[in-house]
């Protein structure tokens, strides 16, 4: 047999959690020709992979890389980890859909800092596809730009008009690719709907097969059990499956209850609902520092909450709101609030600070400094967040029902984003499982990450070509050094590329080489099928 590429002495780990072998793999025509003994076959490209696995390319369940791929198209810092594939459009946030002639307030900030080359998931998709892209995106919409489409950035319920347009723009995204339908229920405008608002637009994803429903959740203090009950609820009354994203406990009293916090999802499963969730592998978040601020501060979107928070009267009740709690009333712990980026030059020697040091510098109440960072920073301004322990992590990370999402962006340590210090997620989420917690702890086995990490988003996805490495599957393929692979980010030097990546094919086509990236963009919009 001849192939385009043949990998010759790997050890194959297929993506379905069985256990691992030896063979050869053959591509041609950027699919798995063959697998098997090959050694009689000839390819002009052959690769020898002794001692190294051959994986199917990571597919990244929980991603922003919505946009960041039209700055950096290289993805080098998901590349790098084997991601093949990005799932965007989680949190509620997607770049579409835009209505033609919305003024900036009704265009989801995902989108409004770029120039405007798309309304719907359609033209969003030429856009990065005539740029040119390394990486897979698999598109979903979001609840926020549904609500921001239709002017609906208050904290009150649509209109049966609204709600009508809403619902059609969901259809439409769906129809046009999109897998799924997400919520950010602790970020405006998505947070300020009620449960029957979601489950009403979540009900237009049941004709559509494999569409499904994910929640970024209410977790607001106290609430973490809750906050799982209502995903399920609406996945239960809108007739379609559910994915819960990002699992964590925040609230510090609850640290160690991760048992009671997956039930609801255990026991949605035992009655027949298909329910899963995505973590990472960090004791962090990350996010904008104004997704903590009371929400009647954040109605009317950014341009109306830096207005409140430039008039002395309102920036002082919102000062008095704050100091009553974070996030429903837990302490604020403003040691833990690490700023990741700003706008302006003027405040760049901030990044890397937590606002407690800040504040220090400042000779000011620190509940004061966040404030006044945000209207500094026209909002543009984002934290990383000290806030969950180790042991909460290891058990979602090693329960059978988690797969594995970033919740970080494919960017480049030379691009634009490379003054910024991003959560280590975006350069470490992968390696860090397979290094840390599969070979230094055997938290989890080699097997089993790998299903977490494959086979398990490709199922929830409904995708019928990739995530394997099976015969006639698309040839999105990572091959990895078990021995060093690792990630190398971290909070204080975040740009940094992970270890032990020797080659990574998307579509066929390699875009990592012996270790360095090749500069190819053969990566697709994924669409629903």
């Amino acid at each position: 047999m001849n192939f385009d590429i043949l990998i010759k002495n790997g050890t194959i780990i297929d993506g379905t959690g069985n256990i691992r072998y030896n063979a050869d793999v053959g591509i041609s025509k950027k699919k798995i020709a063959a697998i098997g003994n090959l050694v009689q076959s000839q390819a002009p490209t052959i690769i020898d992979a002794t001692d190294l696995i051959i994986a199917p390319g990571f597919i990244d369940m929980h991603s922003h890389s919505d946009v960041t791929l039209l700055d950096d198209p290289g993805g080098e810092s998901k590349a790098f980890q084997g991601v093949t594939t990005e799932v965007v459009g989680n949190c509620g946030f997607s770049p579409y859909p835009i209505i033609k002639n919305n003024s900036k307030e009704d265009i989801s900030p995902m989108a409004s800092r770029y120039p405007l080359t798309w309304e719907n998931l359609d033209s969003w998709a030429c856009s990065l596809q005539s740029n040119g892209i390394s990486l897979n995106i698999a598109p979903q919409v979001g609840h926020s730009a549904i609500r921001y489409a239709v002017g609906l950035i208050d904290n009150h319920p649509p209109s049966k008009e609204q709600l009508n347009k809403m619902c059609k723009l969901v259809f439409e995204s769906i129809e046009q690719g999109a897998f799924s339908f997400s919520t950010g229920l602790t970020v405006a405008p998505s947070m300020y709907a009620k449960t029957e608002e979601i489950v009403e637009l979540a009900k237009t994803l049941s004709e559509f097969e494999g569409a499904f429903y994910v929640s970024h959740a209410r977790l607001w203090a106290g609430n973490h059990i809750k906050a799982v009950e209502e995903a399920i609820d609406i996945g239960k009354k809108a007739n379609i499956p559910v994915q819960y994203s990002h699992m964590a406990i925040i609230d510090s009293r609850y640290y160690g209850t991760g048992e009671q916090m997956v039930k609801p999802i255990e026991t949605a499963r035992s009655l027949g609902i298909d329910a899963t969730y995505d973590v990472y592998p960090y004791t962090a978040a990350g996010t904008n520092l104004a997704q903590s601020v009371p929400s009647w501060l954040q109605e009317g979107g950014e341009n109306a909450m830096l207005k409140r928070l430039r008039n002395p009267s309102k920036f002082n009740k919102a000062l008095k709101d704050i100091k009553k709690g974070h996030f429903g009333g837990l302490p604020w712990k403003f040691d833990t609030f690490v700023i990741s980026y700003v706008k302006n030059q003027s405040n760049q020697n901030i990044v890397g600070k937590s606002i407690e040091q800040i504040a220090i510098e400042r000779n000011e109440d620190p509940h004061k400094t966040y404030l006044s960072l945000i209207e500094e920073e026209d909002n543009q301004v984002g934290v990383v967040v000290h806030n969950r322990v180790e042991s909460d992590v290891r058990y979602f990370l090693s329960h059978p029902l988690a797969m594995i999402g970033s919740d970080g962006n494919a960017i480049s340590p030379t691009g634009i984003h490379a003054k910024e210090k991003p959560h280590p997620r975006f350069y470490g989420t992968y390696p860090r499982i397979l290094g840390k917690y599969v070979r230094d702890e055997s938290l989890i086995s080699l097997e089993t990450a790998i299903h977490k990490m494959t086979g398990m988003p490709a199922k929830r996805l409904n995708l019928k070509d990739r995530g394997y490495i099976i015969e006639n599957k698309l040839a999105d393929i990572v091959i990895f050094n078990p021995l060093t692979i690792i990630d190398k980010s971290t909070f204080n030097k975040p740009h940094q590329l992970s270890k032990g990546i020797v080659h990574l094919f998307v579509n066929g086509t390699p875009i990592i080489s012996n270790g360095k990236h090749t500069n190819k963009k053969p990566g697709v919009i994924i669409r629903r099928i």
